[in-house]
């Protein structure tokens, strides 16, 4: 009996066809009784998609190691903005504002995961509004009178206490204290405000449709190579455990990809069994730290490392921090008003607001990269929007409560989710549950925060190196044998890289007449991301080139749906009945989708 057909007449469009048998006067008929399925499935790209709910443990697991990677950029954060309102000194203020922190991560997490562009986005304690502070410190009315605030503080934006150098005892009044984070607050509200309604409004969706990969791959790959001074700052104190931390991280990840670990079974049915299961990777970064956390107790247990607080190795040692855990209070709840009323500064609200449009072309890339890493669609516009506006509101909310901060994306989460190929959306929303918790009770996040700062900064090099990777990507998208997107890429990096050089070099060359413009140019100039960013949108928007050359041409109906595994049915709200998704205010708020049938 001969089955087979001669390769021109098999289907090429993957349907399912009953095969047929060859009689013996030589002419086909289908079979009658059987007929034989052939399913051709494609390999999976992703272990939980953005839509799946893992197991209930493996979700808890997942959200620990996403936490891991980022809860002592809260920490750090807190001791960076006390020492910018000079509450060096002052725990109760210190703890205050970590509590506030961690706070304010998980619920905009949740709110942006949940309600917002609702894909898995971890929202952090947001570095664009630290560089104001730092340059605010200089001006009189934020100047700390008994120490001086050095712009290397930005450098320990990742780590804790401990990486100021040379601690200088200072005895301020806790009213000059209140009165600098009132003043912040007001700012920062004001600023939250106009965050907000950029989204509101619709003005950033409008606004994303003239920033394409030419944009995005020059201010996001800026942005993640300034990373590099943190990482190294990290990886320094013992190069060792970073190597040994990255290394397990990239065998597990990266060499054996696609491979799978035998795991015990057992159910009624079957018994005992071994279950295939690619355990190594969906937890590869949490092997990884495991892996650095343990050289470092073995080095500090046989006293490899010096217990000198001087010596680079200290902070590489598992009980350098350990004073964090007896110091924290076991319960604290961060309220609005908890510093007093709230003021307003107009050298704080004209910062605020530059850290504001920072963060919101920062958080554009970011959804972008996201998307691509999750394998879905980019966002639509009023997704974005929809992003865009809960940030701003956290933004409000957060100068209500002292956090002197907004929070914004995370790029080095994203490429966590690249390495372990877990994108569930559920992941990230009991994350934020997590760091709520947290906040509550700061003796349990203490003790996460005395990660050995080399086994941090292997993780970063992973994570980052993966984000930068997925940022390049973005390339894809435009025609790379046109000198005019290469010229604009390139150049745009070039002076993302020169200026900030520059600026760093001539902090006192900018001469306007006025101190909060000389600090506006300042800080712009010093932000590679925006510099290059800036640069790469002008050029892009101004020199002729077709959409298809640019890479602005993508419709959803020019998708190839074999790209990805989801589609825009992520970005929406699944059980929102009919009438509402047809009445007037739903189609006219420029956050919602304006398709009825989805």
């Amino acid at each position: 009996m001969n089955l087979s057909r001669p390769d021109s007449e098999k289907p090429t469009n993957g349907e399912l066809e009953p095969l047929t048998e060859k009689p013996t006067n030589g002419e086909l008929a289908p079979r009658k009784d059987k007929s034989v399925v052939i399913i051709h499935e494609r390999e999976k790209r992703l272990i939980y998609r953005i839509s799946d709910n893992p197991p209930v443990h493996l979700t808890f697991m997942f959200a620990i190691q996403q936490m891991l990677t980022t809860i002592s950029s809260s920490m750090s954060m807190s001791v960076v903005v006390a020492e910018l309102v000079c509450a060096r000194d002052d725990d109760e203020i210190k703890t205050k504002i970590l509590s506030t922190t961690m706070l304010m991560s998980g619920i905009s997490t949740f709110l942006v995961s949940t309600f917002g562009v609702r894909i898995p986005i971890y929202q952090g304690p947001a570095l664009p509004y630290i560089i104001p502070l730092l340059a605010m410190s200089t001006l009189k009315e934020f100047y700390c009178p008994n120490y001086h605030v050095s712009t290397d503080s930005l450098s320990s934006v990742n780590g804790t206490a401990g990486i100021f150098g040379g601690a200088i005892s200072l005895n301020e009044t806790r009213e000059l204290t209140y009165s600098k984070i009132q003043a912040i607050s007001g700012g920062l509200m004001a600023a939250g405000v106009i965050h907000l309604l950029i989204g509101f409004t619709g003005l950033v969706g409008v606004f994303a449709r003239y920033i394409g990969p030419i944009t995005i791959v020059p201010t996001i790959t800026l942005v993640g190579l300034s990373i590099y001074t943190v990482a190294v700052k990290f990886s320094e104190k013992h190069w060792g455990v970073a190597a040994i931390t990255t290394g397990t991280g990239l065998v597990l990840a990266l060499y054996l990809n696609g491979k799978k670990t035998p795991l015990p079974g057992y159910n009624k049915k079957r018994g005992f069994y071994v279950k295939w299961y690619p355990l190594h990777t969906v937890f590869a970064i949490l092997f990884s730290i495991m892996a650095g956390w343990t050289l470092s107790a073995i080095l500090t247990v046989s006293g490899s490392m010096s217990d000198d607080r001087n010596h680079i190795h200290y902070y590489a040692r598992t009980d350098s921090r350990n004073d964090i855990i007896f110091k924290s209070p076991w319960f604290y709840i961060a309220y609005p008003g908890q510093f007093g009323m709230m003021g307003f500064s107009v050298a704080a609200f004209i910062s605020c607001l530059v850290a504001t449009f920072m963060s919101v072309i920062d958080s554009i890339g970011d959804y972008n990269a996201a998307a691509r890493v999750c394998l879905v669609p980019p966002p639509p516009s009023h997704a974005v929007n929809r992003g865009i506006f809960l940030e701003g509101v956290m933004s409000f909310f957060a100068g209500t409560t002292g956090a002197c901060h907004a929070t914004v994306s995370y790029g080095g989460n994203i490429g966590a989710v690249g390495i372990t190929k877990v994108a569930s959306r559920r992941v990230f929303q009991v994350m934020a549950i997590m760091y709520i918790i947290f906040s509550i009770v700061l003796k349990i996040s203490a003790v996460f925060i005395t990660i050995p700062y080399p086994v941090l900064g292997g993780c970063m090099i992973l994570s980052f190196g993966i984000f930068i990777g997925l940022i390049l990507s973005n390339l894809q998208f435009i025609d790379l044998n046109s000198t005019r997107n290469l010229a604009i890429v390139g150049i745009a990096i070039l002076l993302g890289l020169m200026l900030p050089y520059w600026a760093e070099k001539n902090q006192d060359a900018i001469k306007t007449g006025n101190a909060h413009i000389d600090n506006i140019f300042l800080m712009l100039m010093s932000n590679g991301g925006f510099v290059g960013g800036f640069i790469a949108f002008f050029l892009d928007n101004t020199v002729p080139g077709t959409l298809k050359d640019r890479g602005l041409d993508i419709t959803e109906e020019s998708l190839d749906e074999d790209l990805y595994e989801e589609g825009y049915e992520v970005y929406e709200f699944q059980n929102i009945p009919r009438f509402i998704k047809e009445s007037r205010i739903y189609q006219f708020l420029p956050i919602f989708s304006k398709q009825k049938n989805l």
